[in-house]
């Protein structure tokens, strides 16, 4: 057996995991040294601090009037969950699901809330749902960008005009890396330590006008956890989004987040952000197209993440295994690369197909990328030797 030569040239980061994500370049724990610790976040400073990262990410997105952003507990996840558990149960709810992040939305939507009106529209990973037929006079729970399978949707066009229901969007893994269309936008979350490499445990959420209004009118069935209570009173509780948060921050992440968004700033705002996750993904999707033991997950391109990139293996040799040989193959790929120290984390996410998962966000240097891509072949090719 020959073992294929290695190449010549590693990526000086081998950091190329989906969640949490890389820090951004030229980052230290230094960056934190301004940190506001040992005090309480209820300080006049200490509010100042959660205020100022609520100011900068509404600069940087170029948020409309009238939107509301708040800092919430529980990443992602529980800013999503605060949403799902203060707005639905209005209206009927159309959820699309096509990887394990929207199936999860399902679950908590069908299982836990028990709502009785209820449309699911699934599609196997690499695929999106039939959009045609989502039903706009409903509330509509999707994710912008399926982490997990790397598909995305391709734009904010198919999402009607004058919808009657309330558009809630897990946009975690696309916020600041694809073009999100405000207008059709009611409920955008995401977590700090996706796109932009922050820490993880805080979760951010924006309100639109009609997001609110929903708050302030309706009044959910069942019993509201602290943590996702958004209302005082039959109001918009205001001081959440004003850097209020609802239980105790993290200062130290919340520096970090804040040292980030200088950085965003720095590379061109928000169009530099996602011009450098265009640049990194460009770089993949050249390779793949060169590469015969690989393809996108996404088989449309319209609809493939520029952010976490989904791979599935069509080898015909390995694709002829056994379905449980053809798992061990791809943690063979992701072993060695890692013993490697090349790449880390970059095996598929576990609900999803047996794969690779690389993130190409802002925060990777496309010349980590362009290192990395020989690395792949040769770890492909050492473990074909190996069959």
């Amino acid at each position: 057996m020959t073992l294929p030569q290695k190449p010549a040239h590693r990526p000086s980061n081998a950091r190329f995991s989906s969640g949490p994500c890389a820090k951004r370049p030229g980052w230290s724990p230094e960056a934190l040294g301004g940190a506001f610790l040992g005090r309480s976040h209820r300080a006049k400073e200490g509010k100042a601090r959660l205020k100022l990262a609520i100011t900068k990410t509404r600069a940087l997105l170029g948020l409309p009037d009238g939107f509301h952003v708040g800092i919430m507990p529980g990443s992602d996840t529980g800013a999503f969950e605060g949403a799902l558990w203060s707005l639905l149960g209005a209206r009927g709810v159309d959820v699309l699901a096509w990887e394990s992040f929207g199936k999860g939305w399902v679950t908590d939507i069908v299982k836990q809330l028990r709502l009785p009106d209820v449309r699911v529209h699934e599609a196997d990973y690499g695929v999106l749902p039939d959009l045609s037929l989502v039903d706009f006079s409903r509330d509509v729970v999707f994710t912008w960008n399926g982490t997990t399978s790397g598909v995305r949707v391709p734009d904010g066009r198919w999402i009607a005009d004058d919808r009657e229901g309330l558009t809630l969007i897990d946009a975690t893994s696309a916020i600041f890396a694809q073009p999100i269309d405000w207008a059709k936008a009611d409920v955008v979350t995401y977590s700090w330590q996706k796109v932009l490499g922050g820490e993880g445990a805080h979760g951010m959420l924006i309100l639109s006008p009609r997001a609110v209004a929903r708050l302030e009118s309706h009044v959910p069935a069942w019993p509201m956890p602290k943590l996702f209570r958004l209302t005082k009173k039959g109001k918009l509780d205001a001081a959440i989004f004003e850097g209020e948060t609802i239980n105790t921050p993290s200062m130290l992440a919340l520096e970090d987040y804040l040292d980030a968004l200088d950085w965003a700033e720095s590379v061109g705002g928000l169009r530099g952000l996602m011009a450098r996750a265009d640049r990194n993904a460009q770089v993949l999707f050249d390779w793949i197209a060169g590469a015969d033991w690989v393809a996108n997950l996404a088989a449309d391109a319209a609809t493939r993440s520029n952010t976490s990139v989904c791979l599935k293996i069509v080898d015909a040799d390995v694709m002829a295994l056994p379905v449980a040989d053809q798992a061990a193959f791809v943690k063979g790929i992701v072993s060695r690369l890692e013993a490697e120290g090349v790449a880390l984390d970059i095996g598929s996410y576990r609900d999803a197909p047996a794969g690779l998962r690389i993130w190409t966000g802002a925060t990777v240097e496309t010349a980590d990328l362009e290192a990395l891509t020989p690395w792949l072949d040769w770890a492909f090719a050492a473990g074909k030797a190996a069959l």
